[in-house]
């Protein structure tokens, strides 16, 4: 009856309203529809409080939960910060030590490194002082014997000083001094390679020629020990001769001495007086004693030139078909060869050396 009532009362007139669009809901019933309606609306109200109260009591159990955690965490951070700062502390105390440890560590590796600088330098020292005096006194063996080769004119002396340091320098070891010894080599075999004349033997040689000039017989020589030193086989027979043909002969020599034929290129040499020979020998002599001391002296020219005069005078006024006459004649070429060359060649490759080895590059 209500209902109808109620919709009696809409079927009255009243105030016009305003149609309502067909896509919205009818309204609520009035009556007990809205009350149904308030208490499931409470409800849900009540529910969802309820959730909320939950919610809150959820989240404030957690937040209390975080809270003790990072109470936790954080009494854990300052004890580890406390712990943090003394091992802190403690890491500057021990690198305050280390620090002091290693400032008097460098300090002794400095003295040491100063130390070892020193004791370098004095073995380096020592060795160079070593190795300058083997340089120095090489070096003044080798020019004494270039002068001692310049005066003899001989390259023997040189070369045994050559020999001599190298196998001092061969001793030594010393790897700078390689150079030294490569130049000496080089000078070895130079003077091994040049032609240099033996003026020692030259010397030797010109005394024993002036020693034989008494036995050359000369051109216009009389008797029998001068036919016989002209003849190429005279002399005394091999074999032993009966006494008859050994008196025959000595007749036949002194027949011989009476007349003796032979030819003279020289006329003048024929014409030498007997007694002038002795005076021809010691002038010959002469010549070669002059030409041995042109060869002491150096005057290697004058020498040659004596030399070549002796040589004219020998084949001039002496018997050239005897033996002693042509060995002096060879003897006397040969000299004249040999001292076409008489220059002992110099060192300087090895003195440089030297000297560069001195000044310590």
């Amino acid at each position: 009856m209500s209902a109808e009532s109620a919709r009696a009362s809409d079927a009255q007139p009243g105030p016009a309203l305003e149609p309502t669009p067909p896509d919205l809901p009818p309204p609520p019933p009035p009556g007990p529809a809205r009350a149904g309606t308030s208490t499931l609306a409470f409800r849900v109200v009540a529910l969802a409080a309820a959730i909320g109260l939950g919610s809150s009591v959820l989240l404030w159990q957690k937040l209390s939960t975080i809270q003790e955690q990072l109470a936790r965490q954080s009494a854990d951070a300052g004890s580890n910060a406390v712990e943090a700062r003394a091992v802190a502390k403690q890491a500057q105390e021990l690198a305050r030590d280390i620090a002091a440890r290693q400032a008097v560590t460098d300090t002794k590796v400095s003295e040491v490194a100063l130390q070892r600088t020193q004791l370098e330098e004095l073995m380096q020292s020592l060795s160079r002082s070593r190795d300058e005096n083997l340089v120095v006194d090489i070096e003044a063996g080798l020019r004494l014997a270039q002068q001692q080769s310049q005066l003899t004119l001989s390259a023997e002396p040189l070369l045994a000083a050559l020999r001599t340091a190298e196998q001092r320098l061969a001793r030594a070891g010393e790897p700078r001094l390689q150079r030294v010894r490569t130049a000496i080599t080089r000078d070895i075999d130079r003077i091994k390679a040049a032609a240099v004349a033996d003026v020692p033997g030259v010397l030797v040689r010109l005394d024993e020629l002036a020693r034989a000039i008494d036995e050359i017989p000369l051109a216009n020589a009389v008797g029998p020990g001068a036919a016989r030193s002209a003849q190429p086989g005279g002399g005394t027979p091999e074999l032993p001769q009966p006494w008859w043909e050994q008196w025959f002969g000595a007749v036949r020599e002194e027949a011989r001495a009476l007349l003796r034929v032979s030819r003279i290129d020289q006329p003048e040499a024929a014409l030498l007086a007997p007694e002038q020979g002795w005076f021809l020998r010691e002038n010959l002599k002469l010549r070669l004693m002059n030409a041995r001391l042109a060869l002491l002296a150096r005057q290697i020219d004058a020498a040659r030139a004596d030399i070549g005069t002796a040589a004219g005078q020998l084949g001039r006024w002496f018997d050239a078909n005897a033996r002693r006459t042509q060995a002096a004649q060879a003897t006397l070429q040969q000299m004249q060869a040999q001292l076409r060359s008489v220059d002992v060649p110099r060192i300087d490759e090895t003195l440089a050396a030297l000297a560069t080895a001195a000044a310590g590059r």
